[in-house]
Order: C-alpha cells, then structure tokens, then sequence
C-alpha cells in the first residue's frame, strides 16, 4: 500500500512514470511500427539500418554511446515527417494497440496514487506524438517527453529541441517539483532502466521495474524496491478505474521515438515475407 490519502496541508506529491517497459510491455514506438511504415513514413532500407539499434534497445543492453548514436540516426530520418500525419496515425491506432499491453500492476499503482492525492507525470524519451495520447488514457496529469523542432511546412526539421534522456528527466522532474510545489522527498518514481538513476535519486521513494541488468545492481546496493510487472492487461478494462481526469501536458514532444518504432516489426516481417517466397 502506498499509505493514506495526501494531507493537503502539507506540499503537493507526485508519481514520476517511466513509459516503455514499465507502464506498458513494449515500447510504446515499436508498438506502431506497422503503422509506421504502412503510412509510408520511413522506406525498407531505413528499417533494415535501423533493426540492430532497435534490437539491442530492446534486449536492453544498449549503453549511452550507443542510445546517442541512435538518436542522431533517428532525428535524421524522420526529417520531413509531416507531424499531422504522425498524430492521425496514433489516434487511428491507439486503443487496438495500446490497450492490450498496459501492466495490471502500473494501472493498479497508477489509482492508488491519484486516490491517495498524488499527480501522476509520465516521463518519457520518446515523443508525445505517442507519449500523450497514451498519457491521457492513463489518466496522467502531466507528460514530458522528447520534443524536436517543426519547420513552417508543418514537418520535422530533423533537430532536437529537447531530449528527454538520463539527467535531463531528473531536471525536467525537479522543475516540476519547483513549479507545482512537489516535495521531491515524498515523491514516487519508477523505471526499468539504468539510464533513469538520475530520475530515481531525484525523490524520496524510487523503484525498479523489471530492471535491467545494471538498474537491478544500483537497487540491491541502495536498498530501493524492485517490483515486477507481468500482467499485460486491456486498457479499456482499467479505464472506469482510472478516471481522473487528465490536465493538458506540461511537455509537449516529436517523434524521435516514433522513427525507432519501425525497425524491429518490419524488419522481421520483411524476412519473414522473404522466407515464404
């Protein structure tokens, strides 16, 4: 139990989500990859380039050299996306996808702290072309998540405006806390990843979640709880639990993560398309 509801008198709380692999069992870009590349936002060539970065991100084994070269990679190839499109393909495809591979545990937690009166932010590296809409059927009141720049002709320009990545979470939560009035020593945060330790140092309660290798030794040596979450479950299910409402995003982001998406389901759907023929 996460304790008794906040008293009001003392300052505001919050729960600090990590979004892929601890709220939800995928990543939430790879999720749309068909969709992705059926929309025609990236080409066969980009996805075969792009399929080892996407697996070792996957398998978690990627360090922060290699995550900066994917980045680089990925806000060059979706240059010349056109943001409108990105966000029509999410909308069209947001319950059929995401509904089934929220953690009953994460929905679960993610009641408790908003009965016991703490905000809820999911905080996220990829964009919020994806990051939001997921944010508001969560019931998040905030989300903060990569952004990049968006030319006059309504696409992406290919530069990073904001990288929602390592110490830069641990920054954005602290001027949350700043703004809203969170006591950072009574807050809540979660995550599955190492490159999040800054994120879980920044507040009084951090957890791992279905940690990888490197989070799961920082947790044993500081003592932190590691919960694991392995209960997929239909979003709509949770949806009368979760029913308090969303505010407008504090962060609004582009879909850096939204290029990363494409890489492992196509990929595997070329191949396998190749050993049928």
């Amino acid at each position: 139990m996460l304790g008794l509801v906040e008293n009001h008198s003392l300052p505001r709380t919050a729960a600090f989500f990590d979004l892929d692999k601890t709220v939800i069992a995928k990543s939430s870009t790879l999720t749309f990859s068909k969709s992705f590349y059926q929309g025609g936002l990236i080409n066969r060539r980009a996805v075969l380039r792009t399929a080892y970065a996407q697996f070792v991100f996957m398998a978690g084994g990627a360090d922060h050299d290699q995550m900066e070269r994917m980045r680089a990679y990925l806000s060059a190839l979706c240059r010349g996306w056109n943001v409108q499109q990105v966000k029509e393909i999410v909308a069209e495809t947001l319950h059929d996808l995401i509904d089934p591979i929220i953690y009953d545990e994460a929905a679960s937690l993610i009641e408790e702290h908003h009965t016991a009166g703490r905000d809820v932010v999911i905080v996220s590296t990829s964009g919020a072309e994806v990051v939001e809409p997921i944010g508001e059927l969560l019931g998040a009141d905030r989300v903060v998540a990569t952004r990049m720049v968006v030319g006059e002709d309504g696409c992406f320009t290919g530069e990073v405006e904001y990288y929602a990545y390592g110490p830069t979470k641990a920054e954005a939560v602290k001027e949350l806390a700043a703004s809203e009035g969170y006591d950072l020593a009574r807050c809540y945060a979660y995550s599955d990843s190492a490159t999040d330790v800054p994120m879980l140092e920044a507040v009084g309660h951090p957890h791992a979640v279905n940690p990888d290798r490197a989070l799961r030794r920082e947790a044993l040596a500081r003592s932190w709880p590691i919960l694991d979450f392995h209960r997929p479950v239909r979003l709509k299910q949770r949806l009368p639990a979760l029913s308090v409402p969303p505010r407008p995003a504090l962060v609004a982001a582009a879909a850096i993560g939204a290029a990363a998406a494409t890489a492992g389901l196509v990929w595997y759907a070329s191949k396998r398309r190749a050993t049928v023929a």
